[in-house]
């Protein structure tokens, strides 16, 4: 596996306060006085397709959100195969468990090109003593965790594989029509929804040859009629 590629890194805390997608993220309610807590370097890197952002176990010094791709938590089982447990894309925030002083559950490694900001434990926990800003998108991320892992557990690895495949690519779309998203590989699809890859690539086969689905490389588009035919599964 690739191992963390870090571009950049920042000490100040203005360009949390300007960044662009702010209101995804864990900082988004803080008043312009709450930034001058920062007092920890916040990193902001790129991670290359297959690198790891933090493996399970490691020490827990940090949370991470995503600014832009997609990073895939991954367990791997004693016969040498692995599961994907839950994707993570952008807003989202990765290793929360660190929060509780917890170890990281599972291996983060990013699936497409992706951009992270790196954010010390530390600072999370001295923000949420000193202002009541950050309670609320702590709240929300740990019941973002939970609904995640309910759609993971009701529409993901329930019900026949070509319902699975067909709700992982609403999950991927966004439910949104005529748009690019990324498309897994069939290795990371069927570790995504408890089918073989072979299945998989089957099924992926059959939605483009019947018209519900376009791709070129590990690029994707799903249409109106895809979508009505595909909440009929």
């Amino acid at each position: 596996m690739k191992p963390i590629v870090i571009n950049q890194a920042w000490n100040g805390a203005e360009k949390c306060q300007l960044c662009p997608i702010r209101d995804l993220v864990l900082f988004a309610d803080l008043k312009q006085d709450d930034f001058h807590l920062l007092h920890l370097p916040i990193n902001e890197f790129e991670l290359e397709a297959g690198a790891i952002l933090y493996e399970q176990k490691d020490k827990i010094d940090f949370v991470y959100t995503i600014r832009s791709g997609l990073v895939k938590l991954v367990r791997y089982l004693p016969n040498g195969s692995y599961r994907i447990i839950r994707l993570l894309r952008q807003g989202d925030l990765a290793g929360i468990e660190a929060l509780n002083g917890s170890a990281y559950l599972h291996h983060a490694i990013a699936i497409q090109n992706t951009s992270v900001c790196r954010i010390p434990v530390k600072n999370v926990e001295y923000l949420n003593n000193k202002t009541g800003h950050l309670y609320t998108q702590l709240t929300a991320r740990w019941q973002k965790v939970q609904s995640d892992a309910d759609i993971w557990l009701a529409d993901l690895t329930m019900g026949s594989s070509k319902y699975r495949v067909a709700k992982l690519l609403l999950y991927l779309a966004n439910d949104e029509v005529d748009e690019a998203f990324f498309l897994p590989t069939r290795e990371d699809i069927g570790a995504l929804l408890a089918i073989t890859p072979e299945t998989a690539s089957r099924i992926i086969a059959e939605f483009k040859r019947a018209g519900l689905l376009t791709t070129k490389k590990n690029v994707a588009k799903i249409n109106d009629s895809t979508l009505e035919l595909i909440q009929s599964l």
